[in-house]
């Protein structure tokens, strides 16, 4: 079993699974780590001993990933702007979004109802659209500039989403049925794009700090009290898992432009241990 490090501004991750095209939306679920492999056309499980598994998904484009309440998993296929479900045996179409959406999806969060929350990541003119579980499909925001990973606080009341164009972590609050209202400002003027987000249980969002080749973790007005690099390689998303939640996975591949990756299988999953754990969705 591969060591895990501790988590500072000078640490070393440890690798632990790679071997993959393009890795993102990871979730930890069940003792496993879950993640698209996009332009890999699948989704692949790792446990804490580096073993990976496979669920195909040909024809698909798998990005955001969310966990309903029922186990079941929510998957957004970027380019045909789907929503899919697997049930642990076969994928389903949950909803087409392709009418309502400007351009392809990217991440998702599911809340403790079931309701996923999706980006669709036009560079201006994002929108996040919400599918409830009966499948019905609401616009809960527009006016996002490239929205990405996401996160929904403990108390279920408030949104996270990074918005990589803007160099910005913009919140919501979540109303109890589930419309977003109250935009505001978590941190703008960040070292780089943020993709993939991940929420801590003192209110800390670490965050991959994409062309800036790093993970930090960020408090509310844009502190930066944690910072982990990945030299050449960009940092595309992270999640907090595994025992306690105090494993931070770190996603990074060679370049954060998936076209140039197609064919290519250099994406590398990381894992280090830090003192604060996760908290809230995903």
């Amino acid at each position: 079993m591969l060591g895990i490090a501790e988590a500072s501004s000078q640490s070393t991750p440890t690798p632990l699974a790679g071997g993959f095209c393009f890795g993102e939306g990871p979730r930890w679920f069940e003792g496993l780590l879950w993640f698209s492999d996009m332009l890999g056309e699948a989704i692949h499980t790792v446990n804490l001993r580096g073993s990976m598994t496979t669920v195909p998904l040909p024809g698909h484009t798998p990005s955001g990933l969310g966990f309903r309440p029922d186990g079941s998993l929510l998957i957004a296929s970027a380019s045909d702007r789907q929503v899919l479900c697997y049930d642990g045996d076969t994928v389903t179409m949950l909803a087409d979004l392709s009418e309502l959406v400007p351009a392809d999806l990217g991440d998702m969060v599911v809340d403790a109802a079931g309701r996923a929350y999706i980006g669709s990541q036009a560079y201006s003119g994002g929108v996040l659209v919400r599918v409830d579980p009966d499948a019905s499909v609401h616009l809960v925001t527009e006016d996002l500039d490239f929205p990405n990973g996401m996160a929904i606080t403990p108390d279920g009341g408030t949104l996270i989403v990074a918005e990589s164009m803007g160099r910005r972590l913009t919140r919501f609050t979540v109303d109890a049925d589930g419309e977003l209202r109250d935009r505001r400002v978590f941190a703008d003027g960040l070292d780089g794009p943020p993709d993939g987000i991940a929420l801590d249980a003192a209110g800390g969002v670490w965050t991959a700090m994409t062309l800036a080749n790093q993970f930090e973790r960020i408090t509310e007005g844009g502190v930066v009290t944690d910072r982990i690099a990945t030299g050449e390689r960009a940092a595309i998303a992270c999640a907090l898992g595994g025992p306690k939640r105090r494993t931070l996975f770190l996603l990074s591949s060679t370049t954060a432009y998936p076209k140039h990756l197609i064919g290519t299988r250099d994406s590398r999953l990381d894992a280090v241990s830090v003192e604060i754990p996760g908290a809230g969705l995903p």
